[in-house]
């Protein structure tokens, strides 16, 4: 059993083995034929490159010979005397154009003006100036037109009166000048003839070499094999044609009938080859490491499923004892929710008490304010029926309109009281603060004129719209009035100024005259009071703070030079976006 075991687990190696090697490979291969397709790319641009900039720069040499051979300067030469300027004309054409020479010569080969340097003896027997009798542009190139070095020439016919050639402009291209700003310049770049010669090139010791379809012979006779392959449609070449060319290299090419050239890349493959080696040997790297790490799993989950059988014995002993606590956890949850649930009912009648309490000791006051009105409808009543026996009724309307403005007056009072004790259960919403604070004002304005407290309070002439509750906030600055003028009872100045300042956040500010804050960082706490034993339990400012963090604001308690300050910071109202509902309409 157990060898059965050994062998099956080693042919799953060997199976895991042998598919990474193949995932391996299949990586190496994807990676270099796609690193081949970047190399190529840039290799294709550097060879566009290097052809445009031959073919440019033998281009001048042929515009120039074309343009300047009907130059009069030339054909004077055809007349009595003009050597001297076709010789100062030549010469700069050759300055200008960085030509190796030029000259200008007849129909039957004598050169009648010449820049620099020396012409072929024999030009009737060159293919190029014979091509220019004929009336077409001649051109040749090698390094045995008889000129210094390796040259790109160019006939143009001069033309004369009867349209016969009488005589031929030569321009002879400087290769080797044309050769120094690009030579040393990567990718290998070489340009052949017909025959295969290389002609230009931007590695030196290539030039002379004659490509075949075997590789290359040097010039002296020596031959460098080349061993072509295709890979993803590109043609590679292996060589050892110099140190500066790579061994292994991606070979382009680019026919220029144009010049009558055909240009050749050999660019390095090297790094192609590192990027599909480094991408292989991440990808062994990872199988490597996930093989391991399932064969880790593997090994721990056999040992885990043996330590299962184990433990399972056990944990069906220990299951009852578990349900048995799951039991009194849930019984606990039920416990906190039920808890919870009464602390909150708790809060609401803590705050609805507030409010009474509030309204117990405005009681007195408010019954003067609505027995005043009362009394003085009972009076105007009277003596509007007096006027009206005596038939005076424009006296009598004129008590019928004190008594209504009383009764407005005592409407407004029963408004506030019924507002302020009610049981607020809507959620925050848009609440104006200075008509909130207004109302404030006036349910505590009989007891602050009992107790002689000077209150200054200017409404703003606009809303100020804040988020919150309106009975809610009442009860804030009910309670915050009524314990500022607590707080100076015994004091000869009492006064207490309102104050409201738009920003963000809004903050309305109550200040008194009073002895200030015993200590500020325990005001808001619960029970925490000054008053002596019987007049207070200390929750009114603990009520507020807990209302006013219930708007998303703050309130704190400080001291000044005359007094006490509190402030009441609140969040600006801010309508809902829009762009939610925009997009439920354009749904459907």
């Amino acid at each position: 059993m157990l060898a059965r075991f050994t062998i099956r687990r080693s042919g799953v190696a060997l199976s895991s083995l042998a598919a990474m090697l193949l995932l391996v490979w299949a990586v190496w291969q994807y990676g270099y034929s796609q690193a081949l397709g970047q190399v190529a790319a840039r290799a294709e641009a550097d060879l566009d490159l290097a052809a445009d900039r031959l073919v440019t720069e033998l281009k001048r040499y042929r515009t120039a010979a074309v343009l300047s051979a009907d130059h009069p300067d030339l054909a004077a030469l055809h007349g009595i005397d003009g050597a001297e300027a076709a010789h100062a004309r030549l010469l700069q054409t050759v300055d200008k154009t960085g030509a190796l020479t030029a000259f200008y010569a007849d129909r039957q080969g004598r050169v009648l003006a010449l820049a620099r340097g020396s012409a072929p003896p024999d030009l009737l027997g060159t293919g190029y100036f014979n091509r220019a009798l004929q009336g077409a542009l001649g051109v040749a190139h090698g390094d045995d037109l008889g000129f210094d070095g390796r040259a790109y020439v160019f006939a143009a016919p001069a033309f004369g009166p009867d349209g016969r050639v009488r005589g031929v402009l030569v321009v002879v291209a400087n290769i080797d000048a044309l050769e120094e700003e690009w030579r040393g310049s990567t990718p290998a770049v070489f340009f052949r003839d017909a025959d295969g010669e290389v002609f230009v090139s931007n590695r030196s010791e290539l030039l002379g070499w004659r490509m075949t379809r075997a590789g290359f012979g040097a010039p002296d006779g020596r031959q460098v094999p080349v061993t072509r392959s295709l890979r993803a449609g590109h043609e590679l070449w292996q060589q050892k044609l110099s140190a500066y060319v790579p061994e292994m290299a991606l070979h382009l090419r680019r026919d220029l009938p144009v010049i009558g050239l055909t240009g050749d890349a050999l660019v390095d493959v090297s790094a192609a080859r590192r990027l599909a080696l480094v991408q292989a040997a991440a990808v062994m790297a990872l199988c490597l490491f996930f093989g391991a790490l399932l064969f880790l799993t593997a090994e721990r989950r056999r040992v885990l499923s043996a330590a299962n059988a184990r433990l399972e014995s056990r944990v069906r002993a220990r299951t009852r004892d578990l349900e048995e606590v799951n039991s009194a956890l849930r019984h606990e949850i039920t416990e906190r929710e039920e808890a919870e649930a009464a602390l909150r009912r708790a809060q609401a009648d803590l705050v609805q008490a507030g409010k009474l309490s509030a309204l117990g000791q405005m009681s007195a006051g408010i019954s003067h304010e609505l027995n005043q009105p009362l009394m003085a409808i009972r009076q105007f009543a009277e003596n509007g029926s007096a006027f009206l026996d005596r038939e005076r009724p424009e006296k009598a309307g004129q008590n019928l309109a004190r008594i209504a403005d009383l009764a407005t007056r005592a409407a407004r009072i029963i408004k506030n009281l019924r507002a302020f004790a009610r049981n607020e259960s809507e959620p925050m919403g848009k609440v104006d603060l200075g008509a909130v604070v207004e109302q404030a004002v006036e349910l505590t304005q009989s007891r602050l004129r009992a107790d002689g407290v000077q209150l200054s309070w200017q409404r703003p002439d606009h809303p100020v719209w804040v988020l919150g509750g309106e009975v809610r906030l009442a009860q804030v600055f009910v309670n915050l009035i009524n314990n500022a003028a607590d707080a100076m009872l015994g004091q000869e100045a009492r006064d207490i100024g309102l104050s409201l300042t738009e920003g963000q956040p809004i903050s309305l500010q109550v200040r008194d005259s009073g002895p200030g804050i015993a200590d500020p960082e325990k005001v808001f706490e619960p029970f925490y009071s000054t008053k002596q034993v019987g007049e207070g339990m200390g929750l009114g400012l603990s009520i507020s703070y807990g209302l006013v963090q219930s708007f998303g604001g703050n309130i704190r308690g400080s001291n000044t030079a005359r007094g006490a300050v509190f402030t009441v910071e609140l969040e600006p109202w801010q309508e809902a976006p829009l762009q939610g509902q925009n997009s439920e309409e354009a749904a459907e």
